[in-house]
């Protein structure tokens, strides 16, 4: 399948000062965007030293679209371990932190701090990993009309594993693993070690649900189970295709969540609430594009470079699958999908 959600800029065409603070998605800390934001900054020798990406600029390659000021449909995750994807260094499981773990005693009732982006007017499950206690939103998604009625996680995999990282971080500075989950290679994402099916090797999974990272009785989607999300939610396409409207449905519209941009809309119409979590390049060693794009495994592999993400991003209002620069290496998050009964 060609790659329909080509990643149009990089974080060094977006780096600029992230100044406004988080209410419901942040504690500490800011995420990128103005109100009236209309187009991509530029990376250049002039930008204040306060930017928060713009150490980056010299690791991450503009590609030949980094100029327009265009909307882009998704983020160009290139970067030097692009060029030589075997040269990215492998990294193991980070530190414990306070924010890494929610057990019962951080729930009061149905709810927790972490949970305030979440859509209100949505009636959400609660299931407990048995691995860790861990507590985690569930939703049945069953657009009316669709015959599509499946459950998912309603927030990020936050189980801790060799090669994972909070996600929701910026430049060195990891996240808030209680409210962005974390960041998986894929090879963790997919259960393996990174000599089985990490970057440079092809990996046999076999047939059926990969559950991977999830809780048992969950499975890692594949790229035909994203595909159906993004149709039912979207309501008005009968098949995949790049040009959607599910972002609209599927990130959260949790005031400051994620930049504004001009014409974009988040309604989180099923309660999927995505958050912009970002992702981590292991090549360079830091965590992009918090408050601007998300990426979510799938456990359909593609070359033994890359695999197949579900994306969105604040600048469009689609939800795209796609592999062309999603490096096995790279982390992003992961969303779990029950097992069918």
């Amino acid at each position: 399948m060609k790659n329909t959600f080509a990643k149009m800029f990089t974080v060094c065409a977006l780096a600029g000062v992230l100044g406004f603070a988080l209410s419901a998605c942040d504690d500490s800390s800011s995420a990128g965007g103005d109100e009236t934001e209309t187009s991509a900054l530029s990376c250049s020798a002039e930008m204040s030293s306060s930017s928060r990406h713009c150490e980056d600029c010299k690791d991450e390659a503009i590609s030949s679209s980094g100029k327009s000021t265009e909307p882009a449909e998704a983020t160009d995750k290139s970067s030097d371990s692009k060029n030589n994807p075997s040269s990215a260094g492998t990294s193991t499981k980070s530190s414990n932190s306070s924010s890494s773990r929610v057990t019962p005693s951080d729930v009061e009732g149905s709810s927790k701090t972490a949970w305030d982006y979440l859509n209100p007017d949505i009636n959400y499950g609660e299931f407990t990993d048995e691995r860790d206690g861990q507590i985690y939103k569930t939703v049945t998604i069953a657009p009316a009309g669709t015959g599509y009625s499946e459950v998912w996680m309603a927030e990020n995999l936050n189980y801790e594993t060799d090669n994972s990282w909070c996600g929701g971080g910026s430049g060195t500075t990891e996240g808030n693993c209680a409210k962005y989950g974390r960041l998986y290679t894929w090879a963790a994402a997919v259960g393996r070690a990174e000599d089985e099916c990490g970057i440079d090797h092809a990996c046999n999974l076999g047939e059926g649900d990969i559950r991977g990272a999830c809780p048992k009785g969950w499975h890692l989607p594949s790229q035909s189970e994203w595909e159906a999300l993004i149709v039912a939610v979207d309501g008005s396409i009968t098949e995949y295709t790049s040009s959607n409207t599910a972002g609209t449905k599927l990130k959260s519209a949790s005031a400051n969540c994620w930049s504004s941009y001009s014409g974009i809309t988040k309604q989180d119409a099923f309660g999927f609430s995505a958050l912009p979590a970002g992702y981590r390049n292991i090549g360079i060693g830091n965590y992009n594009y918090w408050g601007r794009g998300t990426y979510f495994w799938s456990s359909t592999e593609e070359t033994t470079y890359y695999a197949y993400v579900m994306g969105l991003d604040y600048r469009n209002n689609g939800a795209g699958l796609t592999y062309d620069g999603n490096h096995k290496n790279y982390g992003d998050s992961v969303r779990c999908l029950k097992d069918s009964d």
